[in-house]
């Protein structure tokens, strides 16, 4: 080859071109080995993909240049040859608005998906506080002698058993079940020094369940946060969210769903997650629109409707729209025992506010229906007797009320409910044997929440630049 090089055809001013022709590729091949990535899927608020829209991404340390791509057909956006850094993005489409993100992080090699939604000024004032960017931290933990909360106590139960039902929707910490806490410690320390050398947000986020498990609930929710701001994912944001309403953060865990579901509107568990935070607050008509808005994702997902049932159970007035919720739910799923229970307490409930409306042999159907799917279903029994009591036929209320028991001999309002209809029929001594035993399920119950509140860290947040949030 040399010889060749050195024949008469080849000029000494071609060396430079056949050093270039050798190195160029050499140099390329190196760079693309050690350079990150970025991808994703710019949406509009109804979630179809944006195509042709800007993608801008921005290194946050001084001196460096701004590179803009553009969305192909199918709205994605791609970033392949990226240095290790901080960035800042915007996406905007005219017409459609912008999103903004950042700052986040990215790792060398790193290949990164990050899904990015457009709205207007206008829709996004319409939203809550920081919606774009939580800009909150976390400043420490308060025990205190309850979790705070509004309206009855029947309401604030409810509230508690939504949290835990939105916290049960996390992937996170399966594994995790059965270890003992040695191993957890063990683990948790080997994760630690992992840091010292990856700063990575799948490790934050492992550090987050672990710390959860062990009931170090503070650095727990600052681990998810962490995870989250440099890898705002689905699960992620969801996992931070739910932290924070397991631990009466409602405002905080609220922004972070909001988030959740501007980045990921496909994701029904997010709306769940953020209609149970403003129920929580006491904004009854926003949870409700929330929780319709995460049935109507995916109609045949029964667990918004679950959340929506809870939530009928406390409410003595039926919400506008509940009912053609639950009857969709009957309707796509009508061996669902669930589903034909919830449909005759909402159609109950909307003969009770409407004298008019008599669908006393349809809601009984629905419950019997219920019943024969699920002979253990202890709330439908239960309806079934006051059902039969506000008819006046007590005997079949007792009956009724006895069958709740049996499925569940801990359902205070059937012990309550059964007392009083053995004293309308006469029978004292077995009315006041229920009243007792009413009596000292209620105060266990009510022992029992407190205590859970009582050990409830709540945490104290506070705004970045601002003030704290109650």
């Amino acid at each position: 080859m040399i010889r060749n090089l050195r024949s008469p055809g080849v000029r000494l001013a071609s060396w430079p071109a056949i050093l270039l022709a050798i190195l160029v590729p050499l140099v390329t091949a190196q760079s693309e080995a050690t350079s990150a990535a970025l991808h994703g899927v710019v949406r509009d608020l109804s979630g179809h993909p944006v195509a042709n829209a800007s993608v801008s991404l921005q290194q946050t340390k001084a001196g460096s240049q701004g590179i803009t791509v553009r969305t192909d057909s199918k709205g994605v956006y791609n970033f392949p040859s990226l240095t290790e850094g901080t960035y800042n993005m915007t996406a905007e489409s005219t017409g459609l608005g912008k999103a903004r993100l950042g700052p986040f992080s990215l790792g060398a090699k790193e290949v990164k998906t990050i899904d990015l939604t457009l709205a207007s000024d206008a829709a996004s004032a319409t939203l809550p506080a920081f919606y774009d960017e939580p800009q909150f931290t976390v400043a420490g933990v308060t025990q205190t002698g309850t979790a705070g909360g509004h309206g009855s106590d029947v309401v604030q139960r409810t509230s508690d058993a939504l949290a835990k039902a939105t916290v049960s929707l996390s992937n996170s910490g399966a594994s995790l079940s059965r270890a003992n806490a040695p191993d957890l410690e063990r683990e948790r320390d080997g994760i630690r020094e992992q840091l010292t050398h990856e700063d990575k947000a799948e490790l934050h986020h492992r550090l987050g369940d672990i710390d959860e498990k062990l009931g170090n609930a503070l650095e727990a929710v600052r681990e998810y946060q962490r995870a989250a701001e440099m890898e705002p994912s689905e699960a992620y944001l969801f996992d931070w969210g739910a932290e924070l309403l397991a631990h009466r953060a409602l405002q905080a865990s609220a922004e972070v769903f909001a988030k959740g579901h501007r980045l990921f509107p496909g994701s029904s568990r997010m709306l769940v997650g953020l209609g149970v935070a403003l129920y929580s607050q006491g904004a009854y008509d926003k949870a409700l629109q929330s929780l319709f808005e995460a049935s109507d994702l995916n109609a045949a997902d029964s667990i918004p409707y679950v959340f929506l049932g809870k939530i009928q159970g406390v409410e003595t007035v039926e919400p506008e729209g509940l009912v053609e919720k639950f009857r969709r739910f009957v309707s796509l799923q009508p061996e669902n025992a669930t589903a034909n229970y919830y449909y005759a307490v909402s159609l109950w409930k909307q003969s009770q506010g409407d004298q008019k409306k008599d669908n006393f042999e349809l809601v009984q159907g629905l419950l019997e229906k219920a019943v024969r799917i699920d002979p253990k279903l202890s709330a439908a029994y239960l309806q079934l007797g006051i059902l039969f009591s506000q008819k006046g036929d007590l005997q079949r209320a007792i009956a009724e009320y006895q069958k709740a028991l049996e499925s569940d001999a801990n359902l205070a309002e059937a012990h309550y409910r059964l007392g009083q209809a053995y004293r309308r029929s006469g029978e004292k001594e077995k009315a006041e044997r229920e009243l007792q035993l009413f009596d000292q399920l209620s105060k266990k119950s009510a022992e029992q929440a407190e205590r859970e509140r009582r050990e409830i860290q709540q945490f104290v947040i506070t705004l970045r630049d601002g003030p704290t949030v109650p």
